[in-house]
């Protein structure tokens, strides 16, 4: 099969990293273009190590991807949603297919955008056309131009509720408390983000404001209340996940609505218990890991997945197996845990 043409501009990020990476390997991709203007004029092989012709690719600065990218049949943007909105839109007129990594194009109700993100959205013909791509639940057609991809928190609580709310096996109300490991932040300098202030602590952030929150609203057709907290660690995120047993319910029917509904799921691990539920066990893969437990009135759900694979990079790199029409585990089946 003849390679196709990738590009991805944020490519110094953690997201962007991952997705240079797993691309550089991937059998049906040739990497293209990598845009940073952190890294401008340096190779690839020597910033990150990617081996043969991507390695030898050179990082083009902000000026230069839109034009570059014409080569390009799909681009990643790994960049914040301000700058995604203005270079999605720039590609799309020229014919360029689009997976976005940020929120830009995630939340269908323009109006949530100025208390959410912090602006008008400009682009609400580009948001009504935007494909919001969670394989498990929302695969993109093939062919798409447009996707969104997920957030980290919200691909992990709605893989761990929406199979229960679809099924009516839990009623609300729903709670979501989850928490990250540090490259959730982004690669970018800070007093709150440095090793000295997160080492051994432990805390919540964003509380009843993060930008997540009406995106997994939105996933689940749900009113909820989710909290996320700050790991001392590098990646990964854990998901407790709370609703309420419908009546006449029990815990086979809620483990048989995970085992159906992920039964095609190739990257959807369920578990037999929610102790066994760990960020080693995803860590460095596109898994995610899911348990249920309940008492009869309260029903838990843990879910643990890699922030910047399937929270990020890996996820996008699905969709794009999707988009082009390839094995939806292509260039991801590979990838390995970190642990031991």
């Amino acid at each position: 099969m003849q390679s196709v043409p990738i590009g991805i501009i944020g490519a110094s990020g953690y997201s962007g990293l991952e997705a240079s990476r797993i691309l550089a390997l991937h059998p049906h991709v040739e990497l293209k273009l990598l845009g940073s203007d952190k890294w401008a004029g340096e190779t690839a092989a020597r910033r990150v190590g990617l081996p043969g012709a991507a390695g030898k690719l050179k990082y083009a600065p902000a000026s230069q991807v839109v034009a570059l990218a014409r080569e390009c049949a799909v681009v990643l943007l790994a960049t914040p949603a301000e700058v995604s909105l203005e270079t999605a839109a720039a590609l799309h007129a020229q014919g360029v297919r689009v997976i976005d990594l940020s929120g830009a194009f995630r939340l269908r109700d323009a109006a949530l955008y100025p208390k959410f993100y912090g602006f008008e959205h400009p682009r609400t013909d580009l948001l009504s056309e935007a494909v919001y791509g969670l394989p498990e639940l929302s695969k993109p057609p093939a062919g798409t131009r447009l996707v969104a991809n997920p957030g980290c928190y919200p691909t992990a609580a709605a893989l761990a509720l929406a199979p229960l709310i679809e099924a009516g096996l839990v009623e609300g109300p729903f709670i979501v408390d989850a928490a990250s490991g540090v490259t959730g932040a982004g690669r970018k300098a800070s007093e709150d983000l440095s090793f000295a202030e997160v080492d051994e602590d432990f805390k919540a952030y964003k509380v009843l404001r993060h930008q997540h929150q009406p995106e997994m609203a939105q996933t689940l057709g749900r009113k909820l209340t989710f909290t996320a907290h700050l790991l001392p660690a590098k990646r990964g995120i854990l998901a407790t996940c709370y609703a309420r047993l419908a009546a006449g319910r029990n815990l086979d029917q809620l483990r048989s609505a995970f085992l159906h509904k992920y039964a095609d799921a190739p990257f959807v691990e369920i578990l037999e218990n929610p102790d066994q539920v760990s960020l080693k066990g995803v860590t460095g893969t596109n898994r995610c890991q899911l348990a249920v437990a309940t008492d009869g009135e309260t029903v838990v759900v843990i879910s643990a997945i890699d922030n910047l694979v399937k929270g990020a990079a890996g996820q996008a790199v699905q969709n794009l197996n999707l988009i082009q029409g390839w094995p939806e585990t292509a260039g991801l089946d590979s990838l390995r845990g970190f642990h031991p």
